[in-house]
């Protein structure tokens, strides 16, 4: 067997031990250097862009993630086992599907529910009443979901400390990560925890959760090859944040709401991806 061949299935088997071992001890992945890959799976080699979910609408093979804007911060992710995630969910803006695994943020009724349908199999909370910080580590079938909580502002100017987190989904050797409703730049700290991320959904409203540059500053720092808008809440909103990103990377706009992604169908080059709905 090739050298090649040996280091890619080292690797490999390097990354399923680490997830299993930090599932079994219910613990999130130890803080590393910045950017360094704490999600499964190998760095892409050169790619093929992502590919319409249209196109795919059959199983996905086992390296692929569906991901659907529903709307407003609301994603529907689909894993390979068939696990579907719904990102902030809430009583307004539901996926059509009902979701084995819910996340939800504290800023807004928009992005939580006191009453989620009782089919759902996991709520997950990004924050606790008691403003500590919310620690989870979630194993089902072939998704691991944990999270890296952040502050958010309160309606009377002061802040609540663990209201939101960044949720961290990995999937098929794929790192999505679902900034929730951010509203703070990142610290050192917190990039560590997040790890290379591959598929980051960022809101981009620019007002309620961070303002545009620093919502830039924050995506230069995760590096992620494919960044998907949300949160937007007009044409105009969404305009003036692509105008901004336009300086820094390629912006595409899709024609329907679904992608189909995997590792080695990530962009060379870092690229904003829009999903119609907002």
């Amino acid at each position: 067997m090739h050298n090649t061949s040996l280091r890619i299935l080292a690797a490999t088997a390097w990354a399923i031990a680490a997830v299993t071992q930090a599932t079994a001890q219910g613990a999130a992945p130890p803080a590393k250097p910045e950017m360094t890959q704490s999600c499964p799976g190998l760095v892409a080699s050169r790619p093929r862009f992502v590919e319409p979910a249209a196109l795919r609408l059959a199983a996905l093979e086992r390296d692929q993630v569906r991901i659907t804007y529903v709307g407003h911060s609301t994603f529907l992710i689909e894993s390979p086992q068939l696990v579907r995630i719904a990102t902030d969910y809430n009583d307004y803006v539901k996926p059509a599907v009902l979701p084995d695994i819910a996340t939800m943020n504290h800023a807004h009724s928009t992005h939580y529910s006191l009453s989620p349908d009782p089919g759902v199999k996991y709520v997950l909370h990004g924050w606790m009443d008691d403003e500590k910080p919310a620690r989870i580590d979630l194993q089902y079938k072939d998704v691991r979901v944990r999270n890296v909580p952040t502050n958010i502002r309160t309606f009377d100017g002061g802040t609540e400390r663990h209201g939101n987190s960044i949720f961290v989904f990995e999937v098929a050797t794929l790192c999505i990560a679902h900034l929730g409703h951010l509203h703070h730049t990142l610290t050192q700290q917190q990039l560590n925890e997040i790890g290379r991320v591959d598929v980051v959904l960022v809101p981009v409203d620019g007002s309620y959760t961070l303002d545009l540059d620093g919502m830039v500053e924050v995506l230069q720092a995760l590096k992620a090859p494919l960044m998907i808008p949300m949160h937007y809440f007009s044409a105009y909103t969404l305009d003036r944040f692509l105008q901004r990103v336009r300086q820094e990377w390629d912006v595409e706009v899709a024609e329907i709401p679904s992608l189909v992604v995997s590792k080695t169908g990530l962009p060379a080059k870092p690229k904003v991806l829009v999903l119609p709905g907002h």
